[in-house]
């Protein structure tokens, strides 16, 4: 099968999206597919990190876009690029990430003339775009043929203003990465107990929540408490959160910014307890699937998509967002506990073998595969007795 993945964000920039799609690209090649991406991306032709990546917009405009920002292309010779490809390639199947977000997206729905199947990735309570848009995005979402969401939560946005049979196939993680031999990082054991934060530092991540709780945890927990932040930050995001610790007047607590994969899983292995404080707009949240398969328990705040995630699985806990006090009381039982820390990551451990990228992967293909016998024209049977003679 010869499969399209396009992506509306540039993909010199890590997020959520362009990780989704680099591990299915790995994975539709180790199964046999051929596959190309189709994305923007500020990084010049020879630093693409795959050979079948087409860089289509160079030009990258940072939108604001649900407390967060999405660089995106709006650049003017998309659709000459999307026909010239799309003519090329003569794809079984194109695959859209956001396929209602401008602009890749849309000029590719544009211009398909194939199956085209779309994975909604985002919530959040509301979506003025869709709204106000609609009118115009309907001729667009009529071109789909298959629609998948990442979660439940994610689908009851998009079916507010687009109602479809929507396919859910949450986003996945490396279950091997994780389970290989990746070692704690050993200057991080030195006696401290340690939370781990994994997010960029944007508001709804809740990192100020978690700041204000970590001056009680400091206070209460019998052994010393090192707060670890990891993510993709700027200098002056990180400065801000700066000041906010030492108005807080905490201790021990590290900005360690962008890391590399493996590092990162390194991170989650050194940390004794995991701790996503967003106060909403996440659809799934990956980094608690993360913290489990790492074996580590998690303390998240009760939202749609992070409820899904680890509701009923006994590798964390969940408590009110925007709560500190609730979410101190929880990160207290975790630290003040071994036992129990070593039951929910053994929990969590078990709960996150089921989003491996094989098993992610294995379902959308299978999906694919029924979206297209879907549109396959079925041979038409005539009824020869009702069909009228020919006069003499």
């Amino acid at each position: 099968m010869k499969i399209a993945l396009v992506s509306p964000y540039d993909y010199a920039y890590p997020g959520g999206v362009t990780e989704h799609i680099s591990h299915l690209n790995v994975q539709f090649r180790e199964m046999g597919h051929e596959v190309r991406i189709l994305a923007p991306s500020s990084q010049p032709e020879e630093e693409l990190p795959y050979d079948n990546l087409y860089r289509v917009g160079k030009t990258i405009v940072r939108v604001p876009t649900n407390a967060s920002v999405a660089r995106i292309s709006l650049s003017l010779t998309l659709s000459r690029q999307v026909k010239q490809i799309l003519a090329q390639e003569r794809f079984d199947v194109v695959h859209l990430h956001e396929p209602l977000a401008p602009a890749l997206p849309i000029t590719v729905l544009r211009h398909a003339r194939t199956v085209n199947v779309g994975t909604f990735h985002t919530y959040r309570r509301s979506h003025f775009a869709y709204l106000y848009g609609k009118p115009l995005l309907k001729r667009y979402f009529s071109r789909l043929q298959g629609h998948i969401a990442v979660s439940a939560a994610a689908r009851q946005l998009i079916e507010r203003y687009f109602p479809a049979q929507y396919r859910i196939i949450p986003n996945g993680i490396d279950a091997g990465l994780f389970q290989g031999g990746l070692a704690p990082f050993s200057h991080l054991n030195d006696g401290m107990l340690n939370v781990l934060f994994v997010g960029r530092l944007e508001k709804r991540k809740g990192l100020t929540y978690l700041l204000q709780a970590l001056q009680t945890v400091q206070r209460h927990c019998p052994q010393p408490v090192r707060l670890i932040v990891v993510g993709a930050f700027t200098e002056e995001q990180r400065a801000d959160y700066e000041k906010k610790v030492a108005q807080l007047g905490l201790a021990n607590v590290v900005f360690v910014g962008f890391v590399s994969r493996e590092d990162k899983v390194r991170y989650y292995k050194s940390c004794h307890v995991f701790c996503a404080p967003s106060t909403g707009g996440e659809s799934q949240g990956i980094v608690l699937l993360e913290a489990m398969a790492a074996g580590r328990p998690v303390v998240a705040s009760n939202i749609e998509g992070y409820h899904g995630v680890l509701a009923d699985t006994g590798a964390g806990l969940l408590v009110p967002p925007e709560d500190d006090g609730a979410l101190a009381r929880a990160l207290l039982r975790f630290l003040e506990q071994e036992s129990l820390r070593e039951d929910a990551g053994a929990s969590g451990l078990a709960a996150a073998k089921d989003y491996s990228w094989e098993k992610v992967a294995t379902q959308i293909v299978s999906y694919y595969e029924e979206c297209i016998a879907r549109k396959t024209p079925r041979t038409r049977r005539y009824n020869w007795a009702r069909i009228p003679r020919r006069r003499k």
